[in-house]
């Protein structure tokens, strides 16, 4: 366990890509930490009974084609600090405000403070959070002394919103996947640890319908544990909406030295890992794409899947497995499909049930909501009539 960790790391030091067509190299940046001040309140002036301007605030703002490279890139010292509110004087007793300032991030950022409570989430552009307060003015019920601004060390912390995440352990072809579902263009190559980096593509249908897909590096086991930087790539399912779970009909190794997983005990795996990080991703509609269906053999092997996922409690117990592997709680998938992303076999067809299962789950959430909603109109209804004295 600890080599497959040490490997990770090793290839995620080794991510570091050259753009085309210069020699600077870059990595994937999806959190920022940021000191933040409010502006300082203008002071008051007691002879006249003038009031000092408030001072500045700062805002976190989404906004779109930006990423949190660029707003280090604009701002390399990452302190951010609003205006001065002005002072009172007797040819203006009302000072004016000091200048807000809105920081632009992009779109699916989490904001915390330096306690880890989030402020607020940016998962829509135009969605803003307040992140440091500007002083009082200088005014009478403070002694016309004007406060100074809020300080705090913010964090920015992106995860991926996307429809679709791809989940699985690394070489499970998942980068094909995408590239064979969508434009992107990703590194493959048949070793582990091809994809470095979080992925976000578009998969597209005739009627120009669009469909986002998120492809995680290939996790390993423990990563709930952060082995393998675990936490960085896991935090960017929580917000798709559908989980994928790419799975090698024939199992996986990493090398000779490490065990052999069947494709059986790989999804057990999977499920265990999303289990031990965060319990409520298992609430989420999942699909199964059992890959590489070309193989010798996978047509057997991938109906032997299915059976035992009919009744996963009697599978395990043949299984050898740790204890403290399995999942105590099973996922369930929506689908299961025989797919081979390489020569493009069951491909179109799990693209296009991917779209039919996100709108039955939008149509199921829209009437959730809607159920919700004149319960709680039933309710508030039945409240003012008992107020009005009324006997229901």
């Amino acid at each position: 366990m600890v080599f497959l960790s040490y490997i990770l790391r090793k290839e995620l030091s080794k991510s570091v890509v050259k753009r085309q067509g210069t020699g600077r190299a870059w990595t994937f940046f999806d959190t920022l930490d940021l000191l933040v001040r409010g502006g300082a309140g203008g002071q008051g002036l007691p002879k006249i009974g003038g009031v000092g301007g408030n001072g500045g605030s700062v805002y976190v703002v989404a906004k779109k084609n930006i990423t949190l490279r660029d707003v280090k890139r604009k701002n390399p010292t990452k302190k951010y600090t609003a205006g001065l509110g002005s002072n009172s004087w007797k040819r203006g007793p009302l000072g004016p405000p000091g200048k807000d300032i809105e920081i632009p991030v992009p779109v699916g950022v989490e904001v915390k403070d330096q306690y880890g409570r989030v402020l607020g989430s940016l998962d829509i552009e135009g969605d803003k959070v307040l992140v440091a307060q500007g002083g009082e003015g200088g005014n009478p019920a403070n002694n016309f002394q004007g406060f100074k601004g809020q300080k705090r060390f913010i964090n920015l912390d992106l995860k991926l919103l996307a429809d679709v995440g791809l989940v699985g352990f690394p070489n499970a072809g998942k980068s094909t996947l995408l590239s064979a579902v969508s434009r992107a263009g990703p590194k493959i190559a048949s070793y582990p640890f091809t994809t470095v980096k979080p992925q976000l593509a578009k998969m597209e249908y005739e009627d120009f319908r669009q469909i986002s897909i998120a492809d995680l590096p290939g996790l390993i086991e423990g990563a709930h544990l952060n082995r393998g930087m675990g936490h960085t790539f896991l935090k960017h399912i929580e917000r798709t909406k559908m989980l994928l779970f790419m799975v090698d009909v024939g199992g996986f190794q990493l090398s000779p030295k490490y065990p052999y997983r069947s494709a059986l005990e790989t999804i057990l795996l999977l499920n265990r890992e999303l289990e031990l990080y965060k319990e409520e991703l298992l609430e989420k509609p999942c699909v199964l794409a059992l890959n590489k269906i070309d193989k010798k053999n996978a047509n057997f092997l991938a109906t032997d899947v299915k059976e035992q996922l009919q009744d996963m409690e009697d599978s395990v117990r043949n299984l050898n497995l740790d204890k403290d592997l399995l999942p105590q709680r099973f996922i369930r998938f929506d689908e299961v499909f025989t797919i081979s992303a390489k020569l493009d076999i069951g491909v179109e067809e799990l693209k296009h049930k991917l779209r039919d299962l996100l709108d039955t789950y939008a149509d199921q959430r829209t009437e959730y909501q809607r159920q919700r909603f004149d319960h709680q109109r039933e309710l508030d209804s039945k409240t003012s009539v008992e107020q009005a004295g009324f006997i229901v």
